[in-house]
Protein backbone atom coordinates (compact mmCIF):
# COMPACT_ATOMS: atom_id res chain seq x y z
CA UNK A 1 0.00 0.00 0.00
CA UNK A 2 1.10 3.67 -0.81
CA UNK A 3 0.58 5.83 1.50
CA UNK A 4 -0.10 10.05 1.72
CA UNK A 5 0.18 11.79 4.66
CA UNK A 6 -1.14 15.14 4.08
CA UNK A 7 0.14 17.59 6.89
CA UNK A 8 3.28 15.56 7.45
CA UNK A 9 5.34 18.35 9.44
CA UNK A 10 2.95 18.12 12.54
CA UNK A 11 3.44 16.83 15.57
CA UNK A 12 0.80 13.95 14.94
CA UNK A 13 2.33 13.97 11.24
CA UNK A 14 6.05 13.53 11.90
CA UNK A 15 5.34 10.45 13.87
CA UNK A 16 2.84 9.18 11.45
CA UNK A 17 5.70 9.95 8.95
CA UNK A 18 8.23 8.01 11.26
CA UNK A 19 6.58 5.31 11.98
CA UNK A 20 4.96 4.24 8.74
CA UNK A 21 8.56 4.49 7.31
CA UNK A 22 10.03 2.29 10.01
CA UNK A 23 7.45 -0.17 9.23
CA UNK A 24 8.95 0.03 5.53
CA UNK A 25 5.21 1.69 3.91
CA UNK A 26 6.06 3.36 0.69
CA UNK A 27 5.02 6.68 1.62
CA UNK A 28 5.01 10.28 1.28
CA UNK A 29 4.47 13.31 3.21
CA UNK A 30 3.87 16.97 2.47
CA UNK A 31 4.13 20.34 4.26
CA UNK A 32 2.96 24.05 3.69
CA UNK A 33 5.64 26.46 4.96
CA UNK A 34 8.72 24.87 6.12
CA UNK A 35 10.14 22.19 4.86
CA UNK A 36 10.92 19.31 7.76
CA UNK A 37 14.62 17.35 8.41
CA UNK A 38 14.87 14.23 6.42
CA UNK A 39 12.79 10.80 6.99
CA UNK A 40 14.49 8.00 5.18
CA UNK A 41 13.14 6.80 1.92
CA UNK A 42 9.78 9.61 2.69
CA UNK A 43 9.60 12.20 -0.32
CA UNK A 44 8.34 15.55 0.75
CA UNK A 45 5.79 17.30 -1.13
CA UNK A 46 4.65 21.22 -0.68
CA UNK A 47 1.11 21.71 -1.05
CA UNK A 48 -1.17 24.11 0.38
CA UNK A 49 -4.86 22.28 0.68
CA UNK A 50 -6.51 25.46 0.26
CA UNK A 51 -5.82 25.14 -3.84
CA UNK A 52 -7.22 21.89 -5.00
CA UNK A 53 -5.57 21.85 -8.06
CA UNK A 54 -2.30 20.59 -6.38
CA UNK A 55 -3.98 18.31 -4.78
CA UNK A 56 -4.92 16.70 -7.77
CA UNK A 57 -1.66 17.13 -9.53
CA UNK A 58 0.01 15.73 -6.41
CA UNK A 59 -2.40 12.59 -6.03
CA UNK A 60 -1.97 12.12 -9.98
CA UNK A 61 1.73 11.54 -9.94
CA UNK A 62 1.54 10.16 -6.49
CA UNK A 63 -1.36 7.69 -6.66
CA UNK A 64 -1.78 6.99 -3.15
CA UNK A 65 -3.53 3.84 -2.33
CA UNK A 66 -4.88 6.01 1.35
CA UNK A 67 -4.37 9.27 2.65
CA UNK A 68 -3.98 9.88 6.24
CA UNK A 69 -4.92 14.02 6.27
CA UNK A 70 -3.47 15.52 9.86
CA UNK A 71 -3.13 19.15 8.74
CA UNK A 72 -4.43 21.45 11.65
CA UNK A 73 -5.65 24.83 10.52
CA UNK A 74 -6.59 26.32 14.09
CA UNK A 75 -8.39 29.06 13.76
CA UNK A 76 -8.06 29.19 9.88
CA UNK A 77 -11.32 28.01 8.41
CA UNK A 78 -10.16 27.95 4.95
CA UNK A 79 -7.51 25.41 6.08
CA UNK A 80 -9.47 23.28 8.99
CA UNK A 81 -13.07 23.50 6.61
CA UNK A 82 -12.58 24.16 3.25
CA UNK A 83 -9.07 22.45 3.17
CA UNK A 84 -10.51 18.82 4.05
CA UNK A 85 -13.38 19.31 1.79
CA UNK A 86 -10.65 19.53 -0.82
CA UNK A 87 -8.63 16.61 0.44
CA UNK A 88 -12.08 14.54 0.54
CA UNK A 89 -13.10 15.40 -3.04
CA UNK A 90 -9.64 14.80 -4.33
CA UNK A 91 -9.73 11.71 -2.49
CA UNK A 92 -12.89 10.53 -3.97
CA UNK A 93 -12.16 11.96 -7.42
CA UNK A 94 -8.79 9.80 -7.36
CA UNK A 95 -10.52 6.39 -5.73
CA UNK A 96 -8.29 6.92 -2.21
CA UNK A 97 -9.23 5.62 0.76
CA UNK A 98 -9.30 8.74 3.28
CA UNK A 99 -8.45 8.39 7.03
CA UNK A 100 -9.58 12.08 8.44
CA UNK A 101 -8.05 13.41 11.60
CA UNK A 102 -10.83 15.24 13.96
CA UNK A 103 -10.82 16.62 17.28
CA UNK A 104 -13.23 16.41 20.45
CA UNK A 105 -13.91 20.16 19.20
CA UNK A 106 -16.40 19.32 17.76
CA UNK A 107 -18.45 18.89 20.82
CA UNK A 108 -19.92 21.87 23.19
CA UNK A 109 -19.56 19.56 26.75
CA UNK A 110 -22.81 19.84 27.15
CA UNK A 111 -22.86 16.47 27.69
CA UNK A 112 -19.74 15.71 28.72
CA UNK A 113 -19.27 11.91 27.59
CA UNK A 114 -19.73 11.52 23.84
CA UNK A 115 -19.46 8.27 22.24
CA UNK A 116 -19.14 7.33 18.69
CA UNK A 117 -22.41 7.66 17.78
CA UNK A 118 -22.88 11.79 19.10
CA UNK A 119 -23.23 14.58 16.32
CA UNK A 120 -21.12 17.67 16.50
CA UNK A 121 -22.38 20.35 18.45
CA UNK A 122 -19.54 22.93 18.74
CA UNK A 123 -19.59 26.28 20.52
CA UNK A 124 -16.37 27.58 19.32
CA UNK A 125 -15.26 28.63 15.72
CA UNK A 126 -12.12 25.65 15.38
CA UNK A 127 -14.87 23.01 16.22
CA UNK A 128 -17.39 24.29 13.99
CA UNK A 129 -14.66 24.33 11.18
CA UNK A 130 -13.69 20.40 11.94
CA UNK A 131 -17.38 20.09 12.07
CA UNK A 132 -18.07 21.57 8.80
CA UNK A 133 -15.06 19.01 8.00
CA UNK A 134 -16.13 15.55 9.81
CA UNK A 135 -19.45 16.70 7.29
CA UNK A 136 -17.82 17.29 4.19
CA UNK A 137 -15.84 13.79 4.41
CA UNK A 138 -18.66 12.00 5.25
CA UNK A 139 -20.43 12.91 2.29
CA UNK A 140 -17.94 12.81 0.00
CA UNK A 141 -16.03 9.67 0.69
CA UNK A 142 -18.46 7.75 2.70
CA UNK A 143 -16.25 4.47 3.07
CA UNK A 144 -13.68 7.25 4.62
CA UNK A 145 -13.03 6.78 8.36
CA UNK A 146 -12.93 10.41 10.54
CA UNK A 147 -11.09 9.88 14.10
CA UNK A 148 -11.76 12.24 16.98
CA UNK A 149 -8.69 12.64 19.00
CA UNK A 150 -8.37 14.37 22.33
CA UNK A 151 -5.28 16.59 23.33
CA UNK A 152 -1.95 14.93 21.90
CA UNK A 153 0.81 14.47 24.38
CA UNK A 154 4.50 13.27 23.54
CA UNK A 155 7.61 12.88 25.14
CA UNK A 156 8.42 16.74 25.63
CA UNK A 157 7.47 17.79 22.14
CA UNK A 158 3.65 18.86 22.64
CA UNK A 159 2.66 21.98 22.76
CA UNK A 160 0.91 21.40 26.29
CA UNK A 161 4.14 19.80 27.43
CA UNK A 162 6.21 23.00 26.47
CA UNK A 163 3.33 25.02 27.81
CA UNK A 164 3.66 23.34 31.34
CA UNK A 165 7.79 24.15 31.14
CA UNK A 166 7.53 27.87 30.26
CA UNK A 167 5.05 28.53 33.16
CA UNK A 168 6.89 26.75 35.79
CA UNK A 169 9.59 28.06 34.88
CA UNK A 170 7.90 31.75 34.89
CA UNK A 171 8.55 32.51 30.87
CA UNK A 172 5.04 32.38 30.02
CA UNK A 173 1.49 34.20 31.21
CA UNK A 174 -1.47 32.30 31.50
CA UNK A 175 -3.05 29.31 33.63
CA UNK A 176 -4.38 26.10 33.49
CA UNK A 177 -7.74 25.42 33.73
CA UNK A 178 -9.29 23.28 36.24
CA UNK A 179 -12.38 23.15 34.45
CA UNK A 180 -11.55 22.03 30.77
CA UNK A 181 -11.50 18.61 30.84
CA UNK A 182 -10.01 16.19 27.99
CA UNK A 183 -9.27 12.97 27.59
CA UNK A 184 -5.40 12.86 26.18
CA UNK A 185 -3.82 10.51 24.24
CA UNK A 186 0.24 9.67 23.43
CA UNK A 187 0.90 10.81 19.96
CA UNK A 188 2.85 7.43 19.67
CA UNK A 189 -0.58 5.73 20.47
CA UNK A 190 -2.70 7.86 17.95
CA UNK A 191 -0.74 7.42 14.98
CA UNK A 192 -0.31 3.63 15.34
CA UNK A 193 -4.39 4.16 15.70
CA UNK A 194 -4.46 6.22 12.30
CA UNK A 195 -1.87 4.14 10.45
CA UNK A 196 -3.92 0.73 11.92
CA UNK A 197 -7.49 2.13 10.47
CA UNK A 198 -5.50 3.25 6.74
CA UNK A 199 -4.59 -0.17 5.84
CA UNK A 200 -7.97 -1.58 7.10
CA UNK A 201 -11.27 -0.94 5.07
CA UNK A 202 -13.07 0.26 8.03
CA UNK A 203 -15.26 3.07 7.98
CA UNK A 204 -17.58 5.48 10.11
CA UNK A 205 -16.74 7.60 12.85
CA UNK A 206 -13.90 6.29 15.74
CA UNK A 207 -13.08 7.93 19.31
CA UNK A 208 -9.10 7.35 19.48
CA UNK A 209 -8.72 9.12 22.92
CA UNK A 210 -7.04 7.68 26.24
CA UNK A 211 -9.60 6.42 29.43
CA UNK A 212 -8.09 9.50 31.49
CA UNK A 213 -10.37 12.30 31.59
CA UNK A 214 -8.31 15.20 32.97
CA UNK A 215 -8.18 18.63 33.59
CA UNK A 216 -5.47 21.13 31.70
CA UNK A 217 -4.32 21.66 35.50
CA UNK A 218 -4.60 18.10 36.25
CA UNK A 219 -2.42 17.20 33.15
CA UNK A 220 0.25 19.79 33.99
CA UNK A 221 0.91 18.25 37.51
CA UNK A 222 1.66 15.25 35.89
CA UNK A 223 3.83 16.36 33.15
CA UNK A 224 5.80 18.40 35.84
CA UNK A 225 6.41 15.84 38.20
CA UNK A 226 7.42 13.39 34.95
CA UNK A 227 9.76 15.98 33.90
CA UNK A 228 10.83 16.67 37.05
CA UNK A 229 9.75 20.42 37.51
CA UNK A 230 7.88 22.28 40.39
CA UNK A 231 4.09 21.35 39.82
CA UNK A 232 3.54 24.05 42.65
CA UNK A 233 4.57 26.34 39.80
CA UNK A 234 1.70 26.03 37.88
CA UNK A 235 -0.93 28.41 37.88
CA UNK A 236 -4.60 27.09 38.47
CA UNK A 237 -7.68 29.07 37.20
CA UNK A 238 -11.15 28.37 35.74
CA UNK A 239 -12.49 29.44 32.19
CA UNK A 240 -14.68 31.74 30.61
CA UNK A 241 -17.57 30.95 28.62
CA UNK A 242 -17.07 28.99 25.55
CA UNK A 243 -13.13 28.09 26.79
CA UNK A 244 -15.00 26.15 29.79
CA UNK A 245 -15.19 22.59 28.25
CA UNK A 246 -15.74 19.29 29.79
CA UNK A 247 -15.80 16.82 26.92
CA UNK A 248 -14.95 12.97 27.40
CA UNK A 249 -14.31 10.80 24.40
CA UNK A 250 -16.06 7.59 25.31
CA UNK A 251 -13.39 5.10 22.71
CA UNK A 252 -14.80 1.89 24.12
CA UNK A 253 -16.32 0.78 20.35
CA UNK A 254 -13.12 2.03 18.53
CA UNK A 255 -10.77 0.52 20.87
CA UNK A 256 -12.96 -3.00 20.92
CA UNK A 257 -11.74 -3.16 17.31
CA UNK A 258 -7.96 -2.03 17.25
CA UNK A 259 -5.41 -4.41 18.34
CA UNK A 260 -3.03 -0.75 19.22
CA UNK A 261 -3.41 0.17 22.77
CA UNK A 262 -4.42 3.45 24.09
CA UNK A 263 -2.72 4.20 26.98
CA UNK A 264 -4.26 6.83 29.72
CA UNK A 265 -2.19 10.12 31.03
CA UNK A 266 -1.58 8.27 34.28
CA UNK A 267 0.19 5.96 32.66
CA UNK A 268 2.04 7.23 30.02
CA UNK A 269 2.95 10.43 32.02
CA UNK A 270 4.20 7.87 34.94
CA UNK A 271 7.43 9.10 36.49
CA UNK A 272 9.96 6.49 35.69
Amino acid sequence: MKLLIVGGSGFLGTELVRRAAAAGRATAATYCSSRPGTAPGVPWHRLDVRTPSQLDDLLTELTPDAIINATSGPGDWAVTADGSFHVALAAARHGCRLVHVSSDAVFSGSRVHYDESRLPDPVTPYGAAKAAAETAVRLLTPSAAVARTSLIIGNGGSAHERMVHELAAGTRDGVLFTDVVRCPVHVEDLAAALLELALSDRSGVFHIAGPDALSRHELGVLIARRDGLDAARLPAGRGEGTTALDVRLDSGATRAGLRTRLRGAREFLQVP
